[in-house]
């Protein structure tokens, strides 16, 4: 689809990048990658890469949240209307783009989340166990359940976009966006990807076992003290809106065709 773009963060993994670029590629030549602060050779790759790919390069890694937003920044400035966002690492299948366009194009105010089969073969089990606490926390913050919380393959409406502000940078952002979209009542769609896992040690991972947990702890620990004070009675607030639009139309309905009678 013409108005939809991938975003791909990568930092470090110029390993695997060229592969995933021309997997993209196979679907579509809309592509941003932002390269967050790479130490190794991802700055010379990326020279190879010409129009209508799209580069962004900052020298200093300053998290996947933050890649992110310069991503969608510059995708509704090019005037694209949804981003997919893609790993670098070679994880996820570009063959499960199509199914991000049929679906987008049911759902196209929605954020399209892929969902992982937490039960396939070399899935980690921290991994497992990493998403169900996440689910769970999610379902805390807003009453609501989806499958997978913690994949970064999603389909994004920009201009609902500009509209979330987060307070995280790194990984964890992913996960406070769609906390922050739950809350705003916008409709978060799951779809079954495919997914690729490796064999321990062979896959480049920026997942710090320590560091990451502490700081998705104290987002969940934030997440939950603002849902009580903004979340829920903004979602309340919301579907009481939804209520009275749809009531408005059914009287605006019912007043048309007694006026016809």
């Amino acid at each position: 689809m013409s108005n939809i773009c991938i975003v791909i963060p990568a930092y470090n993994n110029v390993s695997t990048l060229n592969n995933v670029v021309e997997d993209v590629k196979r679907y579509t030549e809309n592509i941003i990658i932002i390269n967050d602060g790479s130490t190794d050779t991802t700055e010379d790759l990326l020279n190879n890469y010409k129009s209508p790919i799209q580069i962004i390069s900052y020298p200093k890694n300053m998290g996947k949240g933050f890649a992110l937003k310069q991503g969608f920044n510059l995708a509704i400035k090019t005037g694209f209307k949804a981003a997919i966002t893609f790993d670098a690492d070679g994880q996820h299948s570009a063959e499960n783009l199509p199914l991000f366009f049929k679906t987008h194009k049911e759902y196209p105010n929605a954020i399209i989340t892929g969902s992982r089969n937490l039960k396939q073969p070399n899935m980690p089990a921290k991994n497992t166990f990493a998403n169900k606490l996440s689910n769970f926390w999610f379902t805390v913050q807003t009453s609501k359940h989806i499958p997978d919380t913690q994949t970064g393959f999603r389909l994004y409406p920009l201009q609902i976009m500009k509209n979330i502000k987060t307070v995280t940078k790194r990984y964890e952002a992913e996960l406070e966006i769609l906390v922050r979209a739950a809350w705003k009542n916008i409709p978060i769609v799951p779809i079954p990807i495919n997914v690729r896992y490796f064999e321990p040690n062979t896959r480049i991972s920026h997942f710090h076992p320590v560091k990451d947990f502490l700081r998705i702890s104290m987002l969940n620990t934030l997440l939950c003290f603002v849902a009580i004070i903004y979340g829920y009675p903004s979602m309340t607030v919301g579907k009481i809106k939804e209520l009275l639009i749809l009531l408005q139309k059914k009287n605006s309905s019912s007043s048309k065709t007694n006026s016809e009678t």
